[in-house]
């Protein structure tokens, strides 16, 4: 847990100090709850106009355990409207599981470790500037791959973000 937190402190720092250009959806930053299979917390910063990093850091609670993602997104206009874009990246996570819950899908094998797992991650969403009331909404899929335990998996969820 005291990994966890360091990493989101060092996340935090970095992206808080980041000087980012004005995006092209008319925000820099933006803090917010992501909810869907692995529900969490969510900040978005954009480096360049077309381009951010999102950090997400979240909970499934079927593996009972936390999980730290970050992305790099390249963003752009989606159907001619107005704050509405679409963004695809690729990135990475580490996540830390109790391995019962997180081997044992037929309790069949009972494992009382803790595993760490790393993988590789992309998404793919949709999201839309509400200028008046300086939120975003948006709807996600990310696929993801766990290299310690192979397999491949995926998470769709809808977020919320104040943006500033």
């Amino acid at each position: 847990m005291k990994t966890l937190l360091r990493i989101t402190f060092v996340l935090a720092v970095t992206l808080s100090v980041s000087v980012g250009a004005q995006a092209q959806s008319g925000y820099t930053t933006g803090i917010g709850l992501r909810g869907g299979v692995a529900s969490g917390l969510t900040i978005k910063h954009f480096i360049k106009s077309d381009a951010a990093i999102e950090g997400i850091i979240s909970t499934n609670f079927r593996h009972r355990g936390a999980v730290i993602t970050v992305l790099y997104e390249k963003h752009a206009q989606a159907f001619n409207a107005r704050g509405l874009q679409w963004y695809y990246g690729i990135g990475g996570h580490v996540g830390f599981h109790d391995g019962r819950h997180y081997y044992d899908r037929d309790h069949k094998h009972y494992y009382d470790d803790r595993v760490v797992a790393l993988g590789i991650d992309g998404v793919l969403g949709l999201e839309y500037y509400i200028r008046d009331i300086p939120f975003t909404i948006g709807a996600d899929i990310k696929p993801y791959i766990n290299i310690p335990s192979g397999g491949g998996f995926w998470d769709s969820a809808l977020h919320v973000r104040y943006v500033f």
